[in-house]
């Protein structure tokens, strides 16, 4: 995809820069990645036409920001990339576009940055339809906007049947964190009480009912949505926080080990605080399998002073992302490096880190 150029203080509102190509075909052919008119035809007709926005302007291959726009925000950016191979593409509460949008702009989130720019590449299957395409950038675009960002360059390449399945998405993120935030697994202490902002496991069980693996009476929604109003409420809240982590593939489990792992202490959690749906729990008994290392796409894990807990947990329960929100544990001097959970029996038993993939294709 041809880039953006990017210059919010310069418009009002999207400029046409050139008559725009109009797609004819009703798929994607190889022709639609060769460089030439129907490449642009395509960009044209899907891209540009989903992510028009006050942002845009002239197309180049490069968007060009306005430093002092990024400076006026904080003095560190945060920068990240992720890519998106979800199946199917649409599931219960999202789609592949959604997903790609908000989990880029949360990974920018938990570092406590605010989200600003985005790059979108997608690499796309031969026979897939365009109206499939459309569907998908117009979620990108309607999620974008709902997390204040703005979609500002990307790629398109088109590969031969078979050799992807469908559209793989690969997006990248911008962001600036503001002065004074220090947010890192390395600042973890003794007695910081470990938050969870809602109920675990939804996104993995979207997905597997989705599949047909499993005909849920009652469908559970994927979680995917924007942790960015939320962490600046929780910041405010406990201006203390230690340490933010997205609890995406792998589940909680992974998230707490890694931040275990990095901070050289042990972490307690406690098996009743956990939030779970009865329909998660119930489809992971059939199953054999452990909601804690189910994925999910709109939950977070944080470690607070305890001091500021309550505090944390009130500002999350306030919205609606974080209405469920529970205090699941603590970090602690003992068993470094270690997850260890206290069961409803009594007993306690290792909670490690995910081997192998439960459910594979799942963001």
């Amino acid at each position: 995809m041809n880039e953006l150029k990017n210059n919010k203080s310069e418009t009002s509102g999207a400029t046409p820069f050139r008559r725009g190509g109009e797609l004819k075909a009703d798929k994607i052919t190889m022709a639609h990645g060769s460089g030439g008119k129907a490449m642009r035809d395509l960009i044209d007709d899907v891209f540009i036409k989903s992510f028009d926005n006050p942002a845009m302007g002239e197309m180049e291959d490069q968007a060009r920001i306005d430093l002092a726009s990024l400076q006026a925000e904080g003095d560190r950016l945060a920068f990240t990339t992720d890519s998106f191979v979800v199946d199917p593409l649409f599931f219960p509460g999202g789609d592949i576009g959604k997903l790609a949008i908000f989990g880029t702009v949360n990974d920018l989130a938990v570092g406590g940055a605010k989200p600003m720019y985005l790059t979108c590449s997608m690499i796309i299957e031969e026979g897939l339809e365009i109206d499939v395409l459309r569907k998908v950038a117009d979620s990108m675009r309607a999620a974008a906007d709902l997390s204040g960002v703005s979609i500002v360059t990307g790629d398109t390449k088109v590969v031969d049947k078979g050799a992807c399945d469908k559209v793989f998405i690969n997006t990248a993120g911008v962001g600036v964190i503001p002065k004074g935030t220090n947010i890192g697994a390395k600042q973890v202490r003794p007695g910081d009480k470990l938050l969870v902002n809602g109920v675990l496991g939804d996104h993995g069980a979207a997905i597997l009912n989705a599949r047909g693996d499993m005909a849920l009476t009652s469908p559970v929604l994927s979680d995917c949505k924007p942790l960015y109003e939320l962490i600046e409420k929780l910041l405010a809240a406990a201006p203390g926080t230690s340490s933010i982590r997205d609890a995406t593939r792998g589940g909680l489990a992974s998230a707490v080990n890694e931040i275990a792992d990095a901070a050289g202490l042990g972490v307690t959690l406690i098996e009743d605080a956990i939030p779970l749906r009865k329909e998660v729990r119930g489809f992971c008994e059939i199953l054999g399998l452990d909601p804690l290392y189910l994925a999910n796409e709109g939950t977070l894990v944080a470690f607070v002073p305890a001091e500021q807990a309550d505090a944390a947990l009130a500002a999350m329960q306030s919205l609606d992302a974080g209405k469920e929100a529970a205090i699941i544990g603590e970090a602690v001097e003992g068993h470094s490096g270690r997850v260890i959970m206290q069961s409803s029996f009594g007993g306690k038993r290792i909670v490690d880190m995910l081997v192998g993939d439960q459910l594979p294709r799942i963001c």
